[in-house]
């Protein structure tokens, strides 16, 4: 293949979610090759450690069939550079955010021209969140889960096995 198109898509998957994956799925249509780099930043705390967010969105990702799974692979994103960097490092063209709300977009946005102004060559690429998983976050599962409440509806079999496993 001459000059894939490869993206890159970078969160904290704490945990993985639906609207994730529907945003996974979305840009492995777009681009020949999308990474999923799993974060793990030292200043926020993380209910899951940083291997199972990777194995979770690993898993996750493996549901999604080996047409679209050929696309997709799954990497820690080192703490000691920028995005942007590990991006140029790759070969990525593009960066993947996704979108629920105008409280996304401002924050979205600075960091998109941000980046734009450390790598021009870096384009940042927004997917607007599906419907259904408008009011999905990370934080607002976190905080369900606290409270004893089934979060079944906004996670992929594979989070809700790993829940059940009690993974940590």
């Amino acid at each position: 293949m001459k000059n894939p198109k490869i993206a890159i898509y970078a969160g904290s998957f704490d945990p993985p979610t639906l609207g994730h994956l529907d945003i996974i799925k979305r840009a492995a249509n777009q681009f020949d090759k999308v990474i999923i780099m799993v974060a793990n930043n030292p200043k926020k705390n993380y209910i899951f450690s940083h291997a199972n967010r990777a194995k979770m969105v690993y898993q996750t990702i493996e549901t999604l069939g080996e047409e679209v799974n050929q696309q997709l692979s799954v990497h820690y994103l080192p703490v000691t550079e920028m995005l942007v960097t590990t991006a140029q490092r790759v070969g990525a063209t593009a960066l993947i955010r996704g979108l629920r709300s105008v409280t996304d977009f401002e924050y979205e946005l600075q960091m998109a021209l941000t980046n734009r102004m450390l790598a021009p060559d870096i384009e940042v690429v927004f997917f607007m969140t599906a419907h259904e998983h408008l009011f999905t976050s990370s934080s607002t599962v976190r905080e369900l889960m606290s409270l004893g409440t089934d979060v079944s509806r906004f996670l992929a079999q594979p989070v809700i096995d790993g829940l059940k496993a009690g993974l940590e």
